[in-house]
């Protein structure tokens, strides 16, 4: 095997997405199948028009959050494989110089689905253990018969066999598609084309400082990295605001539980992309600090770039989840006179931008830490 087991198990990241993804589409889509079995046992109209909400918000939450938390997998799981062959790219040249074909060395590639199976069967079991307690607050006032968790193998196959297969097929087929690349070409330092390579600057690029220079081409060098960034904050922003909503429109478990995927993913992504441009950039930095250059404009140059992006995330995330809540509000609650009318909660926006605010600075610090305790010794023996 050319990749083994050791390689998928750096993909946490992946497996934390498609845990948080899991868990909160098999607990919604298990009460939804379940919810549908006492549909018959219904006779008032004041529960039906609550029998009908609730199937609405299983729908509506497992395509908003299901389908954006699957996205975010995918281009994780792309990443990954893309970063891992620039990173051994002379290992995989000399392969295929060896002659191995391009499918050979891309099949080993189905062990990156490994870490989608093991997010996504710690996400199923873990719905099945808080279901019953999730049970018992969707229909705390009673309005429903008397709801039974079942086992529903179609989700188990859905949710977990299924995301396994695909996420091994997709790394195989984006593996294989990488690897189409002539070996000299893959034994060099450089994967770029010289058509890829700009033939000339602009007047203005060409009166910009270096520093400014070099902190554009880190993020166009990057594309992957800039909708990590963005994401991470988009996470923070919408699930903390989101959360402290859910005590007038659900219960404190569903706000606790949003809370804190909201925090994993922000943190797991952020913490994923920054030490991604770091180590991608180490030489840079080496020779930087041996021209001169400060540990300040060091870390201007290499992380000073997300900042403006990362609050762009955390406005998005805002928009998101004032628009998921009224669309919850306005239609799918909107027959339930008991239901409040939703306002946007100036305060907790203000609160939750003041952590993040506070998170990120002292993050860009302890990374910046970091930056200097790269050795130049170490890198120019390299």
């Amino acid at each position: 095997m050319l990749i083994g087991i050791k390689n998928a198990s750096k993909l946490i990241g992946l497996s934390i997405i498609a845990c948080c993804a899991v868990l909160v589409c098999t607990m919604f889509v298990n009460f939804y199948c379940d919810v549908r079995l006492i549909e018959s046992e219904i006779t008032s109209e004041p529960a039906m028009i609550f029998y009908n909400a609730q199937v609405s918000t299983a729908k509506v939450v497992c395509l908003v959050s299901g389908g954006c938390l699957l996205l975010t997998a995918v281009i994780m799981l792309l990443f990954y494989i893309k970063h891992y062959i620039d990173t051994h790219k002379k290992e995989l040249g000399i392969l295929k110089a060896l002659g191995y074909s391009n499918l050979k060395i891309a099949k080993s590639f189905w062990v990156f689905g490994t870490s989608t199976f093991i997010g996504t069967a710690i996400g199923y079991a873990g719905a099945f253990l808080i279901m019953p307690r999730f049970y018992a607050l969707q229909n705390e006032d009673k309005l429903l018969p008397e709801l039974t968790v079942h086992f529903h193998p179609g989700i188990l196959f859905c949710f977990v066999a299924l995301p396994t297969v695909c996420f091994s097929a997709l790394s195989v087929y984006y593996a294989w598609h990488k690897l189409k690349k002539p070996v000299l070409l893959l034994l060099k330092d450089n994967l770029q084309t010289a058509s890829k390579t700009p033939n000339h600057r602009t007047e203005k690029n060409r009166e910009l400082p270096f520093v400014e220079d070099l902190k554009r081409n880190t993020l166009k060098s990057k594309k992957a990295l800039v909708f990590f960034i963005v994401f991470a904050s988009f996470c923070f922003s919408s699930m903390t605001q989101m959360s402290f909503s859910m005590k007038d429109f659900a219960s404190e478990m569903m706000g606790v539980m949003m809370l804190a995927i909201g925090l994993i993913l922000a943190f797991t992504t952020l913490f994923l992309a920054i030490t991604t441009v770091i180590n991608g950039n180490t030489k840079t930095i080496a020779m930087m600090r041996v021209f001169g250059y400060s540990q300040k404009e060091c870390c201007r140059a290499i992380l000073g770039g997300y900042r403006p992006l990362s609050y762009l995330g955390f406005m998005l995330g805002t928009g998101y989840q004032y628009g998921l809540l009224r669309l919850m509000v306005d239609i799918v609650f909107q027959d339930m006179g008991s239901v409040p009318a939703y306002e946007f909660d100036v305060p907790v926006m203000l609160v939750s931008l003041t952590v993040f605010i506070a998170i990120y600075e002292i993050l860009m610090y302890v990374y910046s830490e970091k930056i200097k305790k790269i050795s130049i010794k170490e890198i120019m023996i390299e």
